[in-house]
């Protein structure tokens, strides 16, 4: 159709992208789909600039899946070192293991197979679709939800919970071709994450700034703000986990309970530690206890 606004949309942003995207290396040429995968799980909930040198690290050690899949829960662990979230770090084990076992090794492209990986949802099935095998799949991370909710809705940020209706209206502005779709997708993803900010965008730098029903409507605020949870740190279990997990990264061998970092608040301590052997992060040896990272 002659008056279709899409095809404009699809130039301005894929144009912008050429211009001003970052070198990152999982986006070079010839980057496998197990690389792109580590990627996308170490960039879950984590920003680029401290995903970057762990990834170049991992892949020198573990380019491939079946390579990752030799490695022991505690060498995991300690690679994965302060990325945050360290069970990503033991789901993505479990992905290599299943790659190994039920596709010769090779990250399978279709979607089907992507979802029936251990950890391995619906965005980082499209994104190792769209960006490793160059299929035609909608990525909606966080980034491109709040640019298509600025940019059609005239809202700040997204709804709390992704939608059927979000997930139907990114896939209806798709561009035809695998190409350019995957190309859209990582440029609305760069543009959110470069200009389309959450919290401080850069409208003079914006190539969709006057299509912006957000920026149109006088930026009103957020109406879901008082339903949106804040995650803190200071003081938290995580933080406590944090402090425990760095310890038995660096300890040698297993600590007692006595050698683990103090904490202000000893129940939250205890909570915390239980949490971690619960979620297979900590192993128990010996009595007294002593505590280490998992093992094979």
């Amino acid at each position: 159709m002659d008056d279709d606004p899409r095809p404009a949309l699809w130039h301005a942003v894929t144009a912008w992208y050429a211009a001003h995207r970052r070198d990152l290396p999982w986006r070079e040429p010839g980057t496998s789909p197990w690389a792109v995968l580590v990627s996308e799980v170490m960039l879950q909930q984590t920003p680029v600039a401290r995903v970057e040198p762990v990834w170049r690290a991992w892949m020198r050690r573990w380019p491939t899946p079946a390579a990752f899949a030799a490695a022991g829960h505690d060498e995991v662990l300690r690679a994965w070192g302060t990325l945050g979230y360290p069970r990503r770090a033991l789901r993505l084990h479990g992905t290599a293991v299943a790659v190994v076992e039920r596709h010769g090794g090779e990250v399978p492209r279709d979607r089907e197979a992507l979802l029936d990986l251990p950890g391995v949802g619906g965005y980082t099935a499209a994104a190792v679709r769209a960006f490793a095998f160059g299929e035609r799949d909608t990525v909606l991370d966080t980034n491109v939800r709040r640019v298509l909710t600025r940019l059609l809705d005239g809202l700040p940020l997204p709804p709390p919970s992704l939608s059927r209706a979000e997930e139907r209206r990114a896939s209806d502005l798709l561009p035809p071709g695998p190409a350019d779709s995957a190309l859209w997708n990582i440029g609305l993803m760069e543009l959110g994450a470069l200009v389309c900010t959450a919290r401080s965008p850069r409208c003079e730098a914006c190539p969709v700034a006057e299509r912006c029903a957000w920026r149109a409507a006088g930026y009103p605020p957020d109406p879901y703000a008082d339903r949106r949870r804040t995650q803190a740190w200071e003081g938290t279990d995580r933080q406590v986990r944090g402090r425990l997990m760095a310890a038995l990264r660096e300890a040698t061998e297993p600590l007692p309970l006595e050698a683990l970092p103090a904490w202000h608040d000893e129940a939250q301590r205890a909570r915390a530690l239980t949490g971690l052997v619960a979620d297979g992060l900590v192993a128990v040896t010996g009595s007294p206890a002593r505590y280490r990272l998992p093992g094979r």
